[in-house]
């Protein structure tokens, strides 16, 4: 296997070819070539060889995450994408370990991506994000205010205040923004039948609030509510607003629960409406999956944009990271194994070596991410994951780890 950059001279219908072969792009849609043309532009990627041909391709994005109140530098694994004839042959897990070690020489203390199943990311450090849930719910159903000012549309071609808004939207912990424009014009141009609805309410007639749709059945739905973006909660009750004004005709839009929702809140009668529409086209319901993963790719920096209420807890860390074993010799990054002293409190840190008075917590890097952003409390993720330690040290990081959920709120 070779590995190097991409090249737009000579990679790129080899490139097409592969999402093609893997079903993300059609052929023959003009707007989906488009979308792939402007993805491939605006991330970094690199490409595996086989025979001379690109086969195997991985693009990444530089972005960030909240942590609490800090912004820390992510990487965000946008695709990873294998031809036909490079299946099994471990291309897309020594890639995609190469392009986190490019990132995290360049400055990317946290890596994420959206996963196809659990484990096959788990096996370059990765570890699980919080359960995102998904509604299918009737807009005619919705307990919010009936009137609601009409909306301005939004299309593919507003991408650039699109993607401005997304930056400027309400964000809590674990929320990540992409620096990448094509991570909101590719996606518009990929939706079937792509439209938004939303309102320019800045200073200077920004778009401020907006929600973005896509539907095989215009007529009656279901209508997908891929992404919102709104400044403040009345702006993101006045999109509900908008929502449920479709009720008339449309019978179910799927959309994911925001932090600091409950959507149920919203919905009159919620169990009736799914038991009345069980099984049926338009099945009122709510789904839930974990389908985002972290890793921290710089602990020290990490832990210095930590901090947290209450009394420090001190420990020794002895952190194993299976990427390692996936990189090249020359790679001047080697994942963040080792030994460490870590202090998580208000002033957090972690040192290289290990203190004799202290207890020792054993975890994998992927299960230590979930501890650190809290996923899952310590003594759940010492029963499920990678993840040991003395119950007393278990307790002390369960008083100290308490964190909002994690939720990303950009899919990529």
């Amino acid at each position: 296997m070779r590995t190097r950059p991409y090249n737009p001279e000579t990679d790129y219908d080899a490139v097409a070819r592969i999402w093609q072969e893997i079903g993300w792009v059609e052929r023959g849609n003009d707007d989906q070539q488009e979308g792939l043309r402007c993805f491939i532009t605006d991330y970094q990627g690199l490409v595996a060889e086989i025979n001379g041909s690109a086969e195997c391709y991985v693009a990444t994005g530089p972005g960030t995450m909240r942590y609490l109140e800090n912004e820390l530098a992510l990487s965000a694994v946008a695709a990873v994408a294998t031809s036909h004839v490079a299946r099994r042959q471990g291309l897309a897990r020594r890639l995609t370990a190469a392009a986190v070690a490019h990132a995290a020489v360049d400055g990317a203390l946290v890596s994420g991506l959206g996963v196809f199943d659990q484990g096959f990311y788990n096996k370059l450090g990765y570890g699980t994000g919080v359960y995102e849930n998904w509604y299918a719910l009737d807009p005619a159903h919705l307990r919010v205010p009936v009137n609601a000012r009409p909306p301005r549309r939004v299309t593919k071609d507003d991408w650039e205040a699109m993607h401005r808004a997304r930056h400027r939207r309400l964000r809590g912990h674990g929320s990540c923004t992409i620096e990448a424009p094509a991570a909101t014009r590719s996606e518009a141009m990929w939706a079937s039948n792509g439209f938004g609805l939303g309102y320019n309410d800045g200073p200077n007639g920004e778009l401020t609030h907006y929600v973005w749709f896509s539907s095989k059945d215009l007529e009656n739905g279901p209508l997908n509510a891929w992404w919102m973006a709104y400044e403040n909660l009345d702006q993101f009750m006045e999109l509900m607003t908008v929502i449920a004004s479709l009720g008339d005709q449309i019978h179910v839009v799927r959309m994911r629960e925001p932090a600091q929702i409950q959507l149920q809140d919203l919905i009159d009668q919620p169990f009736r409406r799914n038991r009345i529409s069980e099984k049926s086209n338009y099945e009122s319901r709510n789904r839930s999956a974990a389908y985002m993963q972290f890793r921290i790719c710089d602990l020290p920096a990490c832990l210095a944009a930590t901090k947290l209420e209450g009394d420090a807890v001190r420990f020794n860390l002895r952190l194993s990271d299976p990427i390692e074993g996936l990189l090249d010799d020359s790679s001047p990054w080697r994942g963040v194994a080792g030994d460490y002293v870590v202090e998580l409190g208000p002033e957090s840190g972690a040192e290289p070596g290990l203190a004799d008075t202290l207890p020792i917590l054993e975890a994998s890097i992927g299960a230590f991410t979930r501890l650190w952003l809290g996923v899952r409390p310590p003594p759940g993720l010492a029963a499920t994951d990678d993840l040991a330690g003395p119950e007393e040290l278990l307790a002390d990081l369960s008083r100290i780890l308490r964190l909002p959920p994690p939720k990303s709120d950009w899919d990529f």
